[in-house]
């Protein structure tokens, strides 16, 4: 076995310095190279215990670098780095069997306690590299969306059912078809239904179908949405709108396998994997009788929430440039782009209508800004009346304007016709609240709940309940 237990690979000189400042501060040895191929060469003397390396390089990149050491060493960690924050690399990296994805710029005592981890494990994925189509839409730098790319890698290669979580607007449905196709049913059908959209009287033809003369109007049989899915995936959007006596049919298709048209005796067999989405907080109306505890925990396997385009400020300017790319495209024109002031402005709009209004903002920007360079104003109305104001939590509020801005985002929800919004907003507040008081005390949680006023079992469990990272 090498005495060199870890192995950097990156072309970027800046970045192998920085790491091996850091192993060597460790105590940990290492080697470097600035190519995966001079490391191939150097395979055949010597095995390390992990390997650190880049995706994007010249010569043979990471990607197929990863699929090479896991056909001959399965069994050793590889920790794939990345300054492309897009859910392709993220999924490609741990379908290839990487150990763990870490996007740049990375903090450095995160990426030595990984390679301390990953020394102290043995990997055993042993799965083929595969290069995806990639999914441009689903971008993202924030923690907080890479901790979902990470999620829908770790789940390519499973069927279970998935609970997405998150307000209307910030894309669960593209989550859900990302989990579609990053799985192995991805060559089976992709069917997508807004339970809240569909009349209460016509939605369980819609999902089970009927017979013909099953009731008036039903003139031939109809295939329904779980028959269309068969063996692929089947979305539900809003399920925390559907009616109950669907819910318990949904239950019994979830727990026995099979289910049958309306109007038909004969069962069918479901051989569809569900995902289950909506904005509503399905506990509080599980306590209000609202939604079957027995469905909510059938469908609550794994749950993925994905966070408010508020809580993910820094992907805006990524995010803006995506949508004038591809407006600009579909209508034939070059590309807006924004001043450093209209970003700024961009980046203290709440936008309470998340990454849809973004993009609808991008369209509207590439069809009405008078010139190439989009300067604050010739933004719309919303953005210029509101400026900075309408931010939650984005940047430090004086002692009176907080309260305001829950004000404001609680009129927009109220205005939209969201209900229950009190225990979202309590668990948004008390969230912040917490990691505010663990980042002043540096992750001390007795001193942090003693600031906050609160017993250290009461810090512990509020942290675990509201999912909140121990590395916060």
């Amino acid at each position: 076995m090498t005495t060199a237990p870890v192995w950097i690979i990156d072309d970027d000189k800046s970045i192998r310095w920085v790491l091996e400042k850091a192993l060597a501060r460790a105590g940990i040895a290492f080697q470097s190279f600035s190519n995966a191929d001079d490391a191939l060469n150097a395979m055949y003397d010597d095995t390390p215990k992990v390997i650190v390396s880049d995706i994007r390089m010249p010569g043979t990149d990471g990607l197929k670098f990863l699929g090479k050491i896991k056909a001959d060493h399965p069994q050793l960690p590889v920790i794939v780095m990345t300054a492309h924050s897009d859910l392709d690399s993220a999924v490609s990296a741990f379908q290839g069997g990487a150990f763990e994805y870490l996007p740049k710029p990375f903090d450095i005592d995160q990426a030595v306690q990984l390679v301390e981890r990953a020394l102290g494990e043995v990997a055993s994925i042993d799965r083929p590299a595969d290069t995806l189509e990639p999914l441009p839409v689903l971008l993202g730098q924030a923690p907080a969306m890479q901790d979902v790319f990470r999620a829908i890698g770790r789940l390519s290669q499973s069927s279970v059912t998935v609970l997405i979580t998150g307000e209307s607007g910030s894309g669960k449905e593209l989550v859900a078809q990302a989990l579609h196709r990053h799985s192995a049913r991805a060559a089976k059908p992709f069917i997508a239904i807004n339970t809240a959209a569909i009349p209460r009287d016509l939605l369980e033809s819609e999902l089970f179908g009927h017979e013909r003369g099953a009731f008036t109007g039903a003139t031939a049989q109809r295939r329904g949405r779980f028959e269309e899915a068969e063996g692929g995936t089947l979305f539900l959007d809003e399920i925390g709108d559907m009616p109950t006596e669907l819910q318990t049919r949904l239950l019994r298709v979830l727990s026995d396998g099979q289910f049958y048209r309306v109007g038909g005796h004969m069962p069918i067999k479901a051989n569809v994997r569900v995902i289950a989405a909506t904005h509503q907080n399905l506990e509080s109306r599980v306590r209000d009788g609202q939604f079957r505890e027995d469905l909510f925990h059938r469908l609550n396997v794994i749950r993925l929430r994905l966070p408010p385009l508020r809580e993910r400020h820094e992907d805006i300017p990524l995010l803006t440039r995506h949508f004038l790319a591809r407006s600009a495209s579909s209508l034939g024109v070059d590309a807006k782009r924004l001043s450093e002031a209209a970003m700024a402005q961009l980046a203290d709009y709440a936008f309470p209508g998340n990454v849809r209004q973004l993009e609808n903002l991008c369209q509207w920007l590439t069809v009405m800004a008078p010139g190439q360079t989009v300067e604050p104003a010739d933004l719309p109305p919303e953005l210029k009346e509101s400026g900075g104001d309408a931010v939650a939590g984005h940047h430090p509020a004086t002692a009176g304007d907080w309260a305001g801005s829950l004000a404001a985002v609680a009129a927009e929800q109220l205005r939209r016709g969201e209900t229950g919004i009190i225990d979202a907003l309590t668990r948004e507040f008390e969230g912040t609240l917490i990691r505010t008081a663990l980042a002043h005390t540096g992750g001390r949680r007795v001193e942090a709940a003693s600031l906050l006023g609160l017993g250290r079992n009461t810090l512990t469990r509020k942290v675990q309940e509201l999912g909140i990272d121990s590395d916060e």
